[in-house]
């Protein structure tokens, strides 16, 4: 039987192995295609693949177990979970694949795309732009077609020019620039607040009006402190929540 392919990713020495390995790897099962295989390679050759002990490996298996993504069966393997409830809290710790993990896992439908001059609110990070590429798109859970959050992503252009939609309608914008483009991408700054539900953000998360939200910005920033991507994105109130882990070492 052939076995799930994972992505591969770069290690932080910061933050803990197996949190990282755990994030890249449930963003690869939530971001799988149909066709793709339900079983894992075995814990030696994800540890492999990682670069990471075969006991760091476990620990980020166990997270991935303990969250209902995989099952694990003494001598068959472990297997991805076909059916998994998506709607997880969202969880900020620390790395662009918790970013990209959060992001993950669920349908995409493509609203509008193009060009178009830089928001006002936004010329602050866009200060020698006249234009950035807009992508506006709302996404479900897969389960249930119940509307979860809708983003918007403002990006440089000549980002822009090699975005494939195709692409984002697997990955979540993150990935794509990073893992596709190839995009230097050094920091996300993460801001999240409590909002009243406006007409559009209702109608297209199906919420009754001035019903609460949660208002995520996220600005993404190349090694030279240049903004890449600006991502605002409106997210129900009742499916999700926001968790900052704070390491005091």
């Amino acid at each position: 039987m052939t076995s799930f392919a994972p992505d591969s990713i770069v290690l932080n020495r910061k933050l803990p192995l197996w949190y990282q390995v755990s994030q890249s790897l449930r963003a690869s099962i939530l971001g799988r295609r149909p066709q793709d295989p339900l079983r894992l390679p075995t814990e030696e050759q994800l540890a492999g693949h990682y670069g990471v002990s075969v006991l760091t490996m476990r620990q980020a298996l166990k997270e991935l177990e303990d969250e209902g993504l995989i099952t694990r069966h003494r001598r068959r393997g472990t297997f991805i979970e076909p059916h998994v409830q998506r709607g997880a809290p969202v969880r900020l710790l620390g790395s662009v694949d918790a970013i990209v993990a959060q992001q993950s896992g669920m349908t995409t439908r493509m609203l509008d795309h193009g060009k178009g001059p830089v928001p006002a609110e936004l010329v602050e990070y866009f200060p020698d732009l006249g234009e950035v590429g807009t992508y506006h798109r709302l996404r479900s859970d897969e389960k249930t077609g119940e509307p979860t959050n809708h983003a918007r992503n403002y990006v440089r252009p000549e980002l822009a020019t090699r975005i494939d939609l195709a692409d984002l309608a697997r990955w979540p914008m993150t990935k794509v620039l990073r893992d596709v483009v190839g995009a230097d991408i050094s920091r996300i700054t993460d801001t999240v607040e409590a909002r009243l539900a406006d007409p559009e953000t209702a109608r297209l998360l199906e919420v009754p009006l001035l019903s609460p939200i949660l208002h995520y910005t996220g600005i993404t920033y190349d090694s030279g402190g240049r903004v890449l991507d600006v991502a605002v994105i409106n997210y129900r109130g009742d499916r999700f929540s926001f968790t900052v882990t704070l390491d005091a070492t």
